[in-house]
């Protein structure tokens, strides 16, 4: 009689993962899939000479990476969003807590963005991304009656804030900018009002503004001396090409050298040769226009333009505000890390230290953009669902 009762529970279950298997977005798993296999095997063109003796190190852990992503993605696409509406506060304790934790841990290069977990080295940041997105859009959602009035758009920048603040210290103005762009987006579909945006995108020029040039010149320094050189650099890239502009301007050499179909594994003397540095994880996408040309980079972009397509596709069958707003977010911070990664290889953003999704080498952001692409998966099974009901 036991078991009898045992196959009853966990019949139900096994049908339900069922439906969800069957109501999954299997175009977005095939692109997120392509993208997966496309950047390991750039990944191993690029770094295969970086470890000597060790051809395959940063494939083998990139793998693994993968791997736990992988099954990250599957854990949250079963999962039903309204799971993370009930523990938003506990998890956005736990992000605060962790990213707060960064400041005991030793530096690297002058930074402070990682914990050492045993063999792996997590980075609070990415996983503050998804928390962030999560949190927002379950406070709007509860919210959403009183969307129009100052105190919710101020409470929802009150949230953004903190999180984006400590990210900013570590220092890491890069994510701290994916941060600011999540909130955009959640207060954009969860619809605030026009004057609000407009109010928020003054507010962040005027901040911006003071932080480069009104402070500075006031003798007050909030940027670290590496980040005005980026900067400077961004603007006059020909500036001090030994020096301080030196990053940019081999990127934009690697990228110019690769012309329509690159100049293959061997002939990519940029990356071969180190000139261009962190060419396995910030400036991965220069050796692989150096590499495989403007062709290879299409088709890399491409990639990413079905991945953003179906992600929108995601938002517009949502079944709630809720849900359109997690995929919203998710959309969004994909879309600006793989805007800014590119454009400052190719000279039209500063240098900000944003990983390319899916083919930058780190862990963190393989998990952490799995985890976005497992509630996209989320999200379209419940709209389906929904709409067959």
């Amino acid at each position: 009689m036991a078991v009898r009762v045992e196959q009853r529970q966990v019949a139900p279950l096994g049908a339900e993962a069922t439906r969800i298997v069957r109501h999954l977005d299997f175009a977005l798993l095939a692109a997120v899939a392509g993208l997966i296999a496309y950047g390991l095997w750039v990944l191993s063109a690029v770094s295969r000479n970086d470890v000597p003796g060790d051809p395959d190190y940063f494939v083998f852990r990139q793998s693994v990476n993968i791997a736990i992503g992988v099954v990250v993605l599957a854990a949250v696409a079963m999962l039903d969003p309204e799971l993370y509406r009930r523990i938003r506060m506990p998890l956005y304790a736990v992000s605060l807590v962790a990213l707060a934790a960064i400041f005991v841990a030793d530096p690297v290069r002058g930074t402070r963005r990682w914990i050492d977990i045993g063999f792996f080295r997590f980075q609070p940041s990415e996983l503050g991304k998804v928390v962030l997105i999560l949190v927002l859009a379950a406070f709007l959602a509860d919210r959403a009656r009183r969307i129009d009035e100052w105190s919710t758009t101020f409470a929802a920048v009150g949230l953004a804030t903190a999180p984006a603040l400590l990210v900013f210290l570590e220092p890491d103005f890069g994510t701290a900018m994916v941060y600011a762009a999540i909130l955009a987006a959640v207060l954009f579909i969860a619809g605030a009002r026009w004057l609000h945006l407009a109010t928020l995108a003054a507010g962040t020029v005027v901040t911006l503004l003071s932080i480069l040039w009104v402070l500075p010149a006031a003798g007050v320094q909030i940027l670290r001396e590496y980040q005005v050189d980026r900067l400077i650099g961004f603007w006059n890239p020909d500036s001090d090409p030994s020096g301080a502009t030196y990053n940019i301007s081999q990127s934009i050499t690697a990228v110019g050298s690769g012309g329509l179909d690159g100049r293959g594994v061997a002939g990519a003397t940029q990356t071969n040769m180190n000139y261009l540095p962190e060419h396995s994880t910030d400036f991965i996408f220069s050796s692989l226009a150096e590499q495989r040309g403007f062709l290879g980079a299409a088709l890399l972009l491409l990639l990413y333009a079905i991945v953003v397509w179906r992600g929108v596709r995601t938002i517009a069958i949502a079944p709630s505000l809720f849900t359109a707003t997690i995929a919203a977010g998710c959309v969004v911070a994909f879309v600006f890390q793989v805007f800014v990664n590119v454009g400052m290889t190719i000279g039209m953003a500063p240098i900000t230290g944003i990983p390319l999704p899916f083919v930058s080498y780190g862990g963190s952001s393989m998990i952490a953009t799995l985890a976005m692409i497992g509630l996209l998966q989320a999200v379209h099974v419940r709209g389906r669902l929904a709409a067959e009901r």
